[in-house]
């Protein structure tokens, strides 16, 4: 047998190994972070909650994630241990001791109001959502009322017949 002939397979498992090996240590660092989490911590869940860590257990944390509001969670679900800087600047609005004076903007439109988007748009850029008004939409359901009586009576002068 030649060599050249197992050369794929040996490059192939090469890559797996270096591929498990990697994927190993980083379960161990993500099991050694949560391993040293402590009451007051802030912590990242893998969904996103920002919360405090109240109580540390074997498998479980108490997350205290709004002030008196409590949640048990299991370790696993910790998705990063924050130092208190970054936890309180992305909680709280805190950067590290600097006043900004700058305006809050919201990143959507959540929080304009009714007259503000009527006021801010004309009529002519609205775009068409295939939607009615209310009064078409009255208009629309008494033509429909009178469609369906005249399909009765089409369907009874075909049955006299």
């Amino acid at each position: 047998m030649d060599i050249l002939t197992f050369l794929p397979f040996i490059v192939l498992i090469g890559a797996m190994f270096l591929m498990t090996r990697s994927a190993k240590k980083k379960q161990q660092a993500a099991a050694q972070m949560r391993n040293e989490m402590q009451p007051g911590t802030g912590i990242r869940t893998i969904g996103g909650m920002y919360a405090t860590v109240k109580e540390v257990h074997d498998d479980t944390i108490l997350l205290e994630v709004a002030p008196g509001v409590h949640a048990v969670y299991a370790k696993n679900s910790v998705g990063a241990v924050l130092d208190d800087e970054e936890y309180n600047r992305i909680v709280h609005g805190e950067s590290a001791g600097l006043e900004v004076d700058a305006p809050v903007v919201p990143d959507d439109a959540s929080s304009l109001t009714d007259t503000d988007t009527d006021s801010d748009v004309d009529d002519a850029a609205r775009i068409d959502l295939g939607k009615k008004p209310e009064a078409d939409k009255a208009d629309d359901v008494t033509a429909a009322a009178g469609d369906e009586s005249k399909d009765k009576k089409t369907d009874g002068e075909s049955d006299a017949k």
